[in-house]
């Protein structure tokens, strides 16, 4: 897993370079894959291939609304962007993508499976949190954070991902 530099600026307006990790973005884009699997199962049926691009194609808009986001706050604190910055921050908002891929796979590989939507949805929806207590669990190690504090980080997301199961319980019934 890559290691990113954060771009910050202190008050004198200095840029300031620093090395760290920095999974937010798949912790954030496993939240919005699960959004968009609970969002997509009221509508009733829905097409897998249909399922599976609006996870991958959400993924990508999300992504470049951060990447715009980043590069707008840096150039107002830079006074100007190059190529090496808009590479750098299209590359540390890359984990919004990453985190669509696996639901957006467990959505493509069930008929494999045997399930119906229902099931296709389920499944879709599993991997999306479980992939957001992965990358909170991976950003807690890379920052050296107790095995406890991992712990910790791992309950909260799973939480958030219960939270969001039970609004898709409520929700469709």
């Amino acid at each position: 897993m890559p290691r990113t530099e954060r771009v910050t600026a202190d008050p004198a307006g200095a840029v300031e370079r620093r090395s760290d990790v920095d999974y937010t973005g798949g912790v954030y884009g496993s939240m919005l894959a699960a959004s968009v699997v609970v969002g997509a199962g009221t509508l009733g049926s829905v097409p897998r291939l249909e399922l599976v691009l609006l996870l991958l194609l959400t993924g990508v808009v999300f992504w470049v609304g951060h990447v715009h986001a980043q590069l707008f706050g840096a150039r107002l604190v830079a006074g100007g962007l190059d190529r090496r910055t808009v590479l750098h921050v299209c590359r540390e908002e890359w984990p919004i993508v990453k985190a669509a891929l696996p639901p957006a796979l467990a959505v493509a590989v069930s008929p494999l499976l045997g399930l119906d939507i229902e099931g296709t949805l389920w499944l879709a929806l599993a991997v999306a949190v479980a992939g957001q207590v992965g990358w909170s669990s991976a950003a807690a190690r890379r920052a050296g954070a107790s095995w406890r504090m991992v712990a910790l980080t791992a309950s909260v997301n799973l939480v958030l991902g219960l939270l969001i199961i039970l609004f898709k319980l409520i929700v469709t019934h």
